[in-house]
């Protein structure tokens, strides 16, 4: 269990720039589609909201999303030892916080008090569960279309930790999508802790910036002394606060478990897809895909394969030019359409092949020294893209190279993204990773299939 108080130093936001956090992933949520979303957002204390979510609530609304706040407790308990305001006086006066505050960031946003016990939410789980269902009952929509915001499950501060396991089990439970949101992570968590390094991020505006700013101010009780008498000091130090200064909000992002497509919608999507447009990607005129397509190569630690397979071919751009590199190669994907313009390009090898198949459900025979799986893995599901990886395992000769390259922005429709393909095969294969190359529009990754030991 963490144990801090806010008094302490924590880690410093020099440390936590330094740390990646500017390169992690965008939020995988189509900006079209939050009008037709619903958002749920919880806070354990009057703050909470702000210091977390601020920024995002700001865009919300801004995009026409319904967005309604549950408050649980007014915060009553953050100055104990005040000799100058009694508990019911500072409810009061955070409440009023916490209406300017939600206010400013999203005008347009419902709120809610629930009335429990600061720092007691634990007696209070079932409460806060009936609330939050009643509250997305009401807004009638999709389960798919419902997204929790709510404090990190792992915050530290007991309220949090109870508010964000009770969104938990909701979202995984009824297939809703899960935001958590840290904040006293940011304090007594430094960077060599692994849990951030699979989070996303909302890069904020200028005007979210300063409409979170606004906001912040707005919870004076917290931010500056009440007297300047022992008991009255502010909660919140400006260490602390720079953590929340930040041109982006961090969340753990859950997606929602309906609505979205599998492997076994591959090939009538990607047909009708080439079918409409031969290079429906810019595969053969765009600068970003030669460039993507020539960092790819570069990074194969070996000069020639004797076998290759690459997965997700699409029209071949990407094939022709491995295939150069194998003395024996073959393109699968599930669209015949555009499988046949992938053959037409590796015409010219006669030791290449084109195969027509859905993966993992199918799969080619044969062992390989190279399997390439480039912008494919999120257009599966999380069990099927394990599967994948099983596959991968079982085919990939011992000493081969795993190539995975993927886009790191929303795919809309799909319930995976690209940092988290690549998570799932870390975590899945446990393989070295002979190299990682990142920057804001994709992730660039190679593994090496342990030499020697049976796959």
């Amino acid at each position: 269990m963490v144990t801090f108080s806010h008094a302490d130093t924590g880690t410093a936001e020099s440390e936590w720039e330094a740390s990646g956090l500017a390169v992690l992933p965008e939020l995988p949520l189509d900006p079209a589609e939050l009008a037709a979303m619903t958002f749920v957002v919880l806070a354990a204390h009057p703050d909470d909201e702000t210091l977390g979510a601020g920024g995002l609530l700001a865009r919300l609304n801004a995009a026409g999303a319904a967005i309604e706040v549950l408050l649980c407790t007014a915060g009553e308990a953050s100055h104990p030892e005040s000799p100058t305001t009694s508990p019911d006086q500072l409810a009061a006066v955070r409440l009023n916080e916490f209406r300017a505050a939600v206010s400013g960031l999203a005008p347009g946003a419902t709120r809610q008090f629930l009335h429990f016990r600061d720092g007691h939410l634990a007696a209070d789980r079932d409460r806060i569960a009936a609330a939050v269902k009643e509250s997305i009952a009401a807004a009638g929509r999709p389960a798919e279309q419902v997204v929790i915001v709510a404090p990190y499950r792992s915050d530290g501060h007991t309220d949090h930790d109870v508010l964000g396991a009770v969104a938990a089990e909701m979202a995984a439970q009824d297939g809703h999508g899960l935001l958590e949101y840290p904040v006293w992570y940011w304090l007594w968590a430094s960077p060599a802790d692994p849990a951030w390094q699979s989070w996303v991020r909302v890069q904020l505006t200028p005007d979210e910036q300063r409409a979170k700013a606004a906001a912040l101010l707005a919870h004076s009780s917290q931010t500056q002394p009440l007297s300047d008498q022992p008991g009255d000091e502010a909660l919140l130090a400006g260490s602390f606060i720079e953590h929340f200064s930040r041109p982006w909000e961090t969340f753990a992002w859950h997606g929602p478990a309906g609505g979205r497509n599998s492997a076994e919608d591959a090939e009538r999507i990607f047909d009708a897809v080439h079918g409409g447009d031969a290079d429906p990607w810019s595969y053969t005129t765009s600068w970003y895909e030669r460039r993507k397509r020539a960092l790819t190569l570069a990074v194969l630690p070996e000069a020639a394969y004797g076998s290759g397979l690459e997965i997700g071919c699409s029209i071949g751009t990407l094939s022709v030019e491995l295939a150069a590199r194998c003395q024996e190669f073959v393109a699968v994907d599930a669209s015949s359409t555009a499988l046949a313009q992938a053959a037409e390009r590796l015409s010219g090898h006669p030791a290449a092949r084109t195969l027509h198949l859905t993966v993992p459900q199918q799969w080619p025979e044969g062992s390989f020294d190279l399997v390439v799986v480039s912008e494919t893995g999120y257009y599966l599901t999380p069990e099927e893209l394990a599967g994948l990886f099983t596959r991968v395992k079982a085919s990939l000769n011992p000493g081969g190279t795993l190539v995975l390259c993927h886009w790191r922005h929303p795919v809309s429709g799909w319930e995976l993204d690209g940092d988290t393909v690549h998570a799932m095969a870390r975590q899945q294969l446990r393989w070295p990773t002979e190299g990682l190359y990142r920057e804001k529009d994709f992730v660039l990754e190679v593994f090496t299939a342990p030499a020697g030991i049976q796959q």
